[in-house]
């Protein structure tokens, strides 16, 4: 909606994971180079961990971007609150040993390892390496990470045939301490932590995406406007695009060109209103809540009606 009224390409702060917006912070970068670093050994994990919403999973998606396509097949398993045999079973189905009917592989543990251990040496054959990439990896039981540590002993001409990439939660670093994940830690050739960004760094990512977009100026965003979504969102990046996004909605429904301190923190207030029940212990009552739910929807009333206008113009044009 507000991406047609400031003119932009598409929406620049959306919340899924586009490599395209990807912006290289210090923790990113960071980030980044244990990847690399990890995958020119050829063996082993990468383990990248970080709060929700930092960025792990656009940093994959960034890294996978740059890969040669012709050099790396991959998997990639989401779904990690599983068993450890329905994780080997996932794990097989990611590289495409499931049958035609997609259930599981249609063989027994054995067979379906023998299949993939004939599966990564074809690879090699032709100079390709097999990837796996495990999100949420704080979800996994000691099983099923043990399912992987046996996955990675596999070798061809001493060679490992197999590397995986691990992202998860904080807490997967302290379960990885564990002395039951010895010999699964002695694999960990790099791990990294992404942290919040700064204050300077996450000015810089709202102009980035901005200008990914399309932005020319338009709105304009005044540096209190600019601390005020440092200061609520703590520079996590999931954080800043949902409220950049309800800002620039709020800014669209008033046909403003400007973007204020005082908007993003009414906004920001809204926002908390909207996803947790209660607001700033500065408002200290019930009705605050409520005259904010009636401004908000009648700002929505104002962009429809705006969005009604701009597309009669549209479609008067020969």
């Amino acid at each position: 909606m507000y991406d047609k009224f400031y003119n932009f390409n598409t929406i620049p702060f959306q919340l899924t994971p586009d490599s395209r917006c990807f912006f290289g912070s210090a923790g990113h970068r960071r980030a980044i180079a244990h990847l690399i670093y990890g995958l020119s050994q050829g063996e082993g994990f990468v383990v990248v961990t970080g709060e929700i919403g930092t960025g792990k999973t656009t940093l994959v998606e960034r890294l996978w971007s740059q890969l040669d396509r012709d050099t790396y097949t991959t998997a990639r398993i989401n779904t990690t609150q599983v068993s450890g045999d329905d994780l080997f079973h996932l794990v097989m189905a990611g590289f495409g040993l499931a049958d035609a009917g997609g259930n599981r592989t249609g063989f027994d543990k054995a067979t379906s390892l023998l299949r993939f251990e004939e599966l990564l040496r074809n690879h090699r054959a032709v100079g390709r390496r097999c990837l796996l990439i495990i999100d949420e990896v704080q979800n996994l039981s000691l099983p099923a990470l043990e399912e992987l540590r046996m996955l990675s002993n596999m070798t061809e001409d001493g060679h490992a045939s197999l590397q995986t990439i691990l992202l998860g939660q904080p807490q997967f670093r302290q379960a990885l301490c564990s002395p039951s994940l010895d010999q699964l830690r002695q694999r960990v050739l790099a791990s990294c932590h992404l942290g919040p960004m700064t204050e300077a760094e996450t000015r810089g990512y709202i102009l980035h995406r901005l200008s990914a977009v399309g932005w020319q100026g338009n709105p304009s965003w005044d540096d209190a406007a600019l601390a005020t979504v440092y200061r609520r969102t703590d520079g996590i990046p999931r954080r800043i695009n949902r409220l950049c996004s309800r800002v620039l909605l709020y800014g669209a429904s008033e046909e403003t060109n400007r973007i204020t301190g005082p908007m993003v923190e009414s906004t920001a207030d809204e926002l908390q209103y909207d996803l947790e029940g209660f607001l700033p212990d500065r408002f200290g009552m019930e009705q605050a809540g409520h005259d904010i739910g009636n401004d908000l929807l009648n700002r929505i009333e104002v962009l429809e009606r705006l969005l009604g206008r701009t597309q009669g113009k549209v479609e008067a044009l020969p």
